[in-house]
């Protein structure tokens, strides 16, 4: 029995069903979890999300940028761009159950032996640990309201990029979602900078990246996406960089979670 993350899927179908074969995977006793960005880019984003919502209890994931998008796109605040290749995810007779699948899914989720945090992007340095799970349920709770349609409309935008400056439930709605699912370099004070995405070594002198910055995970892990430019490089042990760029012609990675041995799928094609 074993619990196996995986990094950024995008649709790449047929690369995460070769890595599950790797590992021999089986839903009857072993669990998947994905790091968010399960589509857009990659080929089968709608043979991805078949698949993953088939392994019913055997299957869970933190909801990453894109997925967020495809829910904006469902409820007609957003267009799908081509380059998305969305069409036959958005044109499949099962996208309302595909789409109420995905909105039971969390911005958060801690390991079953409490040693380890999931989330897309990472952990805002402006939060502890307990300000990051309550914002990861208050987000939830929205995401499954009723009232999806105006909260999704609330959520573009890159004001307020600090925690200090959150004055309502919109802010916070704003801030959370692009604290959890766009984060990756920080200004110095900590609040989130949307642009910068190279490698730490040609980071700016004025910006550092999250996991940098002191925080409370002296003895918890935090696996995160997003941030295929690392290669899955990170210098701090207990944080994992598990995008490397499958869709972008590198590799599909996926850890255990128990020995955090990590196993890796080559993109079929090249890009």
């Amino acid at each position: 029995m074993a619990l196996y993350i995986v990094g950024d899927i995008q649709g790449c179908f047929d690369e995460l069903k070769a890595l599950l074969i790797q590992v021999n995977f089986n839903p009857k006793t072993d669990k998947l979890w994905a790091l968010g960005d399960i589509v857009a880019r990659g080929p089968k984003s709608l043979e991805t999300m078949r698949y993953l919502k088939s392994l019913g209890g055997a299957f869970d994931m933190v909801l990453g940028n894109h997925d967020i998008h495809l829910l904006s796109i469902y409820y007609g605040l957003k267009k799908a761009k081509p380059s998305e290749l969305l069409s036959p995810l958005l044109n499949a007779a099962d996208l309302p159950e595909l789409i109420s699948w995905l909105r039971t899914k969390p911005l958060l989720l801690q390991t079953p032996d409490k040693k380890g945090f999931l989330s897309h992007a990472g952990l805002s340095p402006q939060w502890n640990i307990t300000e990051a799970i309550d914002a990861a349920e208050f987000i939830q709770q929205k995401l499954q309201s009723s009232n999806i349609i105006e909260w999704l409309t609330h959520m573009y935008g890159e004001t307020p990029n600090s925690w200090l400056d959150v004055n309502n439930d919109k802010d916070r709605f704003r801030f959370s979602i692009n604290a959890f699912t766009r984060m990756r370099y920080c200004h110095l004070d900590g609040s989130l900078e949307f642009t910068a995405k190279q490698q730490i070594k040609d980071s700016p002198t004025n910006l550092q990246a999250w996991f940098l910055f002191p925080n409370q995970l002296t003895e918890q892990h935090w696996l995160f996406g997003h941030w295929a430019s690392l290669l899955g490089e990170c210098s701090t042990d207990n944080i994992h960089a598990l995008d490397t760029g499958c869709v972008w012609g590198n590799t599909l990675t996926m850890m255990r979670w128990e020995d955090k041995k990590l196993f890796e799928e080559q993109a079929h094609i090249k890009q």
